[in-house]
């Protein structure tokens, strides 16, 4: 009513519309009706959409596939500003790998000139990617609450000098090194609990937010709410953080699906795009839309090239942060602080603190997770 008679809407309106629709979505079912997350509805109906106008024309294949990528990234900094978890992202990247896969055995396939041994060496990759991708979903490596405390309270009863306040997540978390580079230019506020099994320098703080002293690392996820070990970011693709006990299997999730990805590009593009090699074939394919067949798998093609595109990029991040032994976090952090070296041009950050050399600093990531780490009478509070 108020807007067919232009008068403005109270605040708050729109957003309690919103949440009623959320709340009303539900699906029948054998226990009762279930609720479905709003968040996993649009990639389901807007992909198949939008790829297929995109195969109508040259030009609107350019328009929408410019535009996907711009959608995603102003999503992405929505909800990230807001500290949201959103299913959208993980439900676009398991639709997208679904949608491909029908797309190659219904469109490419059935052409001839892919074998039975490809088809089966493809549908492997993407098994053991999705294995992988299961395993890193699963826990980061939280450090356990402890049992009656209010996350509200405050640290009363301990002394001001050993623990440091934290409030802010990912940027009220100070790294080790920055703690110790302000204590010696005496701008320390307190000291932090130090820890006979950690190495000299290595220290550990308080969370006000659960109400634990962290051991050396450990972050808190402003978006889960919980502390975890050694974390090193929380990924909005897999809607979990990513920490000591799952970061090897996101970086194999990652390397499954760039080689999964990369594979079944080179074959639909030796398919539609006979007789030029697959980087030149993405840039010039006359053929691609002389049929409406091969204009949706040239269409998927260029959409599975963006994505894994993006996909490698975080990849490569991700190897060279583990070739210099510091996490997303730590970068982020020393870069706030002042406190890391650019390498690379700047695709690495050094804190300096943990690098032990290449072949050490693989050899402490690949044997994360392999014991259960040892606990203090320090890390219960």
């Amino acid at each position: 009513n108020r807007w067919l008679t232009c008068r403005s809407l109270p605040p708050g309106a729109l957003e309690r519309i919103a949440e009623t629709v959320a709340d009303r979505l539900r699906v029948p079912w054998f226990a009762g009706a279930v609720k479905i997350n709003v968040s996993l509805v649009p990639p389901l109906v807007l992909l198949p959409v939008f790829l297929h106008v995109a195969a109508l024309h040259f030009l609107l294949g350019l328009v929408v596939l410019t535009s996907l990528p711009v959608v995603v990234l102003w999503y992405y900094y929505l909800t990230h500003r807001r500290k949201e978890r959103t299913l959208f992202f993980l439900s676009l990247g398991l639709f997208s790998l679904g949608y491909m896969y029908y797309v190659f055995l219904q469109e490419v396939v059935p052409r001839g000139h892919v074998g039975y041994s490809q088809v089966v060496t493809l549908t492997c990759g993407l098994i053991l990617m999705l294995a992988a991708l299961s395993r890193a979903k699963k826990d980061p490596g939280y450090l356990p609450i402890p049992a009656g405390c209010n996350t509200k309270s405050s640290h009363q009863g301990l002394p001001n000098k050993s623990v440091r306040g934290s409030s802010n997540g990912f940027h009220g978390i100070a790294t080790s090194g920055a703690a110790s580079s302000r204590a010696v230019n005496g701008e320390a506020k307190g000291s932090s609990r130090m820890s006979a099994e950690e190495p000299e320098g290595v220290k550990k703080d308080w969370c006000t937010k659960c109400q634990l002293v962290r051991p050396a690392r450990a972050g808190h996820c402003r978006l889960c709410g919980r502390c975890v070990r050694r974390l090193d970011h929380h990924c909005v693709w897999i809607n979990s953080c990513v920490g000591e006990r799952n970061h090897q299997a996101f970086i194999l999730a990652l390397s499954f699906f760039m080689l999964t990805a990369v594979y079944g590009i080179t074959l639909t593009l030796h398919t539609i795009c006979r007789g030029r090699t697959p980087f030149v074939a993405l840039f010039y394919c006359p053929g691609a839309y002389s049929d409406y067949s091969s204009a949706l798998s040239f269409t998927c093609v260029w959409y599975c090239a963006i994505v894994t595109a993006g996909m490698g990029y975080i990849l490569l991040i991700q190897l060279l942060n583990i070739s210099y032994n510091v996490t997303e976090r730590e970068a982020r952090l020393a870069l706030r602080d002042n406190t890391g070296r650019r390498l690379l041009g700047g695709l690495v950050i050094d804190t300096g603190q943990y690098n032990r050399g290449f072949l050490c600093n693989w050899g402490h990531f690949l044997s994360l997770g392999s014991s259960p780490p040892q606990r203090s009478a320090e890390d219960i509070v």
